[in-house]
This record gives C-alpha cells, structure tokens and sequence, in this order.
C-alpha cells in the first residue's frame, strides 16, 4: 500500500484536486491519497515550507508527498523529486522544500527528466502523478531524472541576526486560519541567540516581553474565569516551536485574529532585542 499526500495552491471549487486523486488511483488503485492542504496562499512558497516541514513526519517512512505550488515548468523552476528522512518528494525546485533540508541532508536528488514524453499544461497531473507512481511501484529516482548537487533555498525563510548578537530580525511567515501569526524565527535561535536575557518581541507598534508555551497559560491561575482573557494578545512557541504572535480565544468572525487586530500580514518584520540586567531600559537603546 502505498501513502501519497498532495499540498497544492489549488483550493477545492475546480476539478484540479479530484483530476490529481483520480490520475493516481487510475495507476494506483490501492492507494492511500491524504490532502495536508490545497488552501495555500496562491504561489506562496514559504507557507508551503512551513506546512509540509510541520507535515511530513507525522507519515509513514515512504510516504510520496506531492508538492503542486507554482508548479510549472520553466528554465527557472525545474522539477525535482528527493529521498529525505525516508520520505519521497516530488515538487518544482522553488525552495518549497527548505526547511525540510535545512535540518536534513538529502539521501539523493534527481532533476525529472521525463517532459520530453509528455506534453502538459498541467504538470502535477501528467509529470507529479507519474513520478510519485513510479517511485511507489519500487521505481530508482535516477531512472526519471538526472541527480543534482544542490536545489534553491528560500531565503526569506531564514531570520537575521545583527553583528552585536543582540537583535534577531524575522518576519511573519505564515497567517494560520485563526489569524494567528507565525514567523520564521525558532524557539532554537531563540535561545541561542538570547542566551536567557531579557528581551522585547516587537512586530510594528506592539511589544510583548513574554512568551508562553501554550496559550492558556496568559490566564494564570484564572483557569474557570478565562473568558476575561478573550482578545488579549500574546506571544508563544506553538506546536512547532516557531515564535507565533496571536490572539486568545481569537474568533475571525467576533473578536478577530492577530493578523487583523495586530495590523500585521505575511512578511512584515518582527525582531527581537535582547539586553542584560546592567543595561538601561530597553526604550533608550532604540
């Protein structure tokens, strides 16, 4: 049995997803298909990162994983297929993937080569598909492409940290669907960086000098009173210990997300500054 997933821009209201999932089963008839998304920001390459990094592992070892966000051909943006951590990926080499090998070394990596035998406007459908079967009926990578040395990184992904060693610079990666708002830096570089100083989360006009571990925590002991805790803003770690800036209890339709009551979106800055207990206040070192 083999476990195929598909992440794609695609949305559900056109037939893209269901020609996917039938183009696999024609060749597959056992398989297992699961979508991890196909609400992707149109083209937003580092929000696919971060959903299949959060993603993968939580499958089988073996499991193809389809990648179909900005997904066509061009010189610019060939289509590879990997072996990492004991999973397949078969995506466009547009940086989708950079979180995933910016932690694990891949085990082989392959440019598709098969386009000359096929004439497509749809290549998730008529390369992705046949690719993924292929390596799931037992197929060798170099067999439908050529192995490479190296594939794009995404950069953007990556925060900054200024020459002091005392300011991460990181951004807003990724609005989650209750308008939370997650950024690119790790709880890892957190605490390497700030080596246990004090610090300030500044994203636009708003501070936050504390981060929690999960968001019931901003009620302290108030446990059955928590609703008075409802729209407050607060920093965190999330389940993946990136630095997520959000809303308690936030409600799109009611009190809102962080997104729209923060002002902030994907790609807007948020740093952090880091100083010892022998500095002056945090406000007069700006």
């Amino acid at each position: 049995m083999s476990f195929i997933t598909l992440t794609t821009d695609f949305g559900t209201k056109d037939h893209f997803v269901g020609a996917v999932k039938g183009a696999i089963l024609s060749q597959l008839p056992d398989a297992k298909i699961v979508d991890i998304s196909h609400e992707i920001s149109p083209f937003n390459i580092a929000e696919t990162a971060y959903i299949l990094k959060n993603s993968y592992k939580s499958f089988p070892k073996g499991t193809i994983h389809i990648v179909g966000v900005d997904s066509e051909l061009s010189e610019d943006n060939k289509h590879i297929a990997l072996e990492i951590d004991n999973h397949f990926f078969v995506c466009p080499d547009n940086g989708s993937i950079s979180m995933i090998v910016s932690e694990i070394q891949p085990t082989k990596m392959v440019e598709i080569n098969i386009h000359d035998r096929i004439e497509s406007s749809f290549p998730v459908l008529d390369v992705f598909v046949n690719v993924a079967c292929f390596i799931a009926r037992g197929g060798n990578l170099t067999v439908i492409g050529k192995e490479i040395k190296d594939i794009k990184i995404n950069t953007e992904i990556k925060p900054k940290v200024n020459q002091l060693q005392n300011q991460i610079i990181g951004g807003v990666l990724y609005v989650d669907n209750f308008g939370n708002l997650i950024t690119n830096i790790s709880r890892k570089m957190f605490q390497e960086v700030g080596k246990n100083r004090k610090f300030i989360v500044s994203a636009s006009k708003h501070k936050f000098t504390k981060i929690y571990n999960k968001y019931n925590e901003i009620t302290g002991e108030h446990g059955t009173n928590s609703t008075i805790f409802d729209g407050e803003k607060l920093a965190l770690f999330n389940s993946a210990d990136y630095l997520e800036l959000a809303i308690f209890r936030s409600n799109l339709k009611s009190l809102g997300g962080a997104s729209t009551l923060l002002g902030l979106e994907y790609r807007d800055r948020v740093t952090i500054d880091f100083f010892t207990e022998n500095e002056p206040e945090f406000s007069t070192l700006q």
